[in-house]
């Protein structure tokens, strides 16, 4: 044989090849079209039946709430007991200052750094970074301490956060 009829016969085996796939194809996918078709009908009567369902529901009645004034028309007084063992973090700051990065990696042991307090100015004392105190540096059995000299009343407080 020579290659002339070689290459006669594999064009003439692809082609059958390629007839019998695409009859097959069509054969095989006009099923499952017909499939997806029939199931895609029967979901959207699903739909249907849920639409209906909707159109016929009521709305849900609630009694009315009475008003018991807050927290302390509940018990007549408010109960502080669910709070008092928080714990919060207390602070006490001698003073602050802004330095750059390059200074701040410049800093050794020995290095000073100056506040923006003047020495002998009473504390602030933080409760959880909230100021709510000042007072004096004490020495209390070789400890530091802090005894207060001026509390923040709550409405100071409120006055600072707005």
């Amino acid at each position: 044989m020579s290659d002339d009829d070689n290459k006669d016969n594999d064009g003439a085996d692809w082609g059958d090849a390629l007839e019998e796939q695409a009859a097959g194809e069509s054969e095989a996918s006009g099923a499952d079209w017909g499939d997806a078709l029939d199931e895609q009908a029967s979901g959207e009567a699903d739909w249907g039946d849920a639409l209906s369902e909707q159109a016929t529901a009521e709305a849900a009645s609630f009694d009315a709430l009475a008003d018991t004034g807050g927290l302390a028309g509940i018990s007549g007084e408010v109960n502080l007991d669910v709070i008092l063992d928080v714990p919060v973090t207390i602070s006490m700051e001698v003073g602050s200052t802004r330095i750059s990065i390059r200074n701040l990696l410049q800093l050794n042991q020995g290095s000073v750094i100056e506040l923006d307090r003047l020495a002998g100015e009473p504390m602030d004392v933080l409760v959880n970074k909230t100021l709510i105190a000042r007072g004096e540096v004490v020495v209390v059995n070789d400890k530091f301490g802090l005894r207060l000299t001026d509390i923040i009343s709550p409405a100071e407080r409120v006055k600072k956060l707005k």
